[in-house]
């Protein structure tokens, strides 16, 4: 088989469109085009169906893009580890994360990586877990961090940290002088919540669920920043981890009151490609990442 042909409609199908792997790959479509005919002619099957601009695999399509999605990882593989004996400890890895653990925990890891590691250079996009998953398992990426578990075929998932769920009010909030927060406390009290289908917003749900309690919900927002700061002026309390509103802690502007039910914790977790070659640099990361995840949670205790 002609392996340039053979990427030619690996890159086409991976980037949905001839335009775009010709653009990957720096050459014309048109010889994008022409090498993935000739494939087809070769072997006289048809390995896409077009419907109008959009392509979409046949069967035999969709198992030649398989193969050839292991064959051209392998491909990275051999050209990462070259690299790494060759550069020794330079090099680019980069990252999908949910928007808590990308905002407010892997900073502090990437600093203690990148004072360690200043010739290596990452990148960190904020993603929803759904198309982190899916982009990890299409390798767009070498890492990725999640805010609940969905299991993938392709992907080798695991957890590494566990963080506690506490009620932030601010400084004026009769709640602020509790010690604890017991299940009934938040009966009749507005409460702040992340958007539907959130790892937050199922815990919240659960939680609701678990102990009988008819939340009384007055504004939904899709991102940290915004729920701290409607908390901050008064239009509710919210349901969230301390590590999320240390900075408005120490500056006095939100309290953070823990809740009685030790279930209220959230977790993260770890994906990459299962195919996925783990050079030197990145598997120091992922051992920055538990040695830090362990130091936190003992700081937790």
């Amino acid at each position: 088989m002609n392996l340039n042909q053979l990427k030619l409609f690996y890159m086409a199908a991976k980037h949905g469109s001839l335009s775009a792997a010709a653009e990957a790959m720096c050459i014309t479509q048109p010889a994008v085009t022409k090498g993935i005919q000739r494939l087809q002619e070769y072997y006289e099957i048809k390995l896409f169906n077009r419907f109008g601009k959009k392509m979409a695999l046949t069967d035999a399509g969709e198992v030649l893009y398989g193969i050839a999605e292991s064959i051209f990882e392998m491909e990275n593989q051999a050209e990462e580890s070259l690299r790494d004996f060759q550069q020794r400890k330079r090099g680019f890895i980069r990252i999908l994360s949910s928007e808590s653990f990308g905002s407010y925990y892997l900073p502090f890891i990437i600093n203690r990586f990148s004072n360690a590691n200043p010739r290596i250079r990452i990148s960190v996009d904020l993603l929803p877990t759904e198309q982190i998953v899916e982009k990890t398992a299409a390798l767009s990426n070498d890492l990725g961090f999640i805010s609940y578990p969905v299991p993938h075929k392709k992907l080798f998932m695991r957890e590494i940290l566990e963080d506690s769920y506490q009620i932030i009010v601010p400084p004026g909030h009769p709640f602020a002088l509790k010690a604890v927060i017991e299940p009934e406390d938040l009966a009749g009290q507005p409460v702040i919540v992340h958007e539907k289908g959130s790892a937050p917003r199922k815990s919240t749900e659960e939680f609701a669920g678990k102990h009988n309690i008819n939340l009384t919900i007055p504004l939904e927002l899709s991102n940290n920043e915004a729920i701290k700061t409607a908390v901050e002026e008064g239009v509710g309390i919210a349901i969230i981890t301390r590590r999320v509103v240390s900075k408005e802690i120490e500056m006095g502007k939100l309290r953070a009151i823990p809740l009685s039910d030790p279930s209220m914790t959230r977790k993260f977790y770890l994906i990459h490609h299962k195919d996925k070659y783990l050079s030197r640099p990145l598997q120091s990361l992922i051992d920055m990442v538990d040695q830090w995840a362990s130091e936190y949670s003992r700081g937790l205790r």
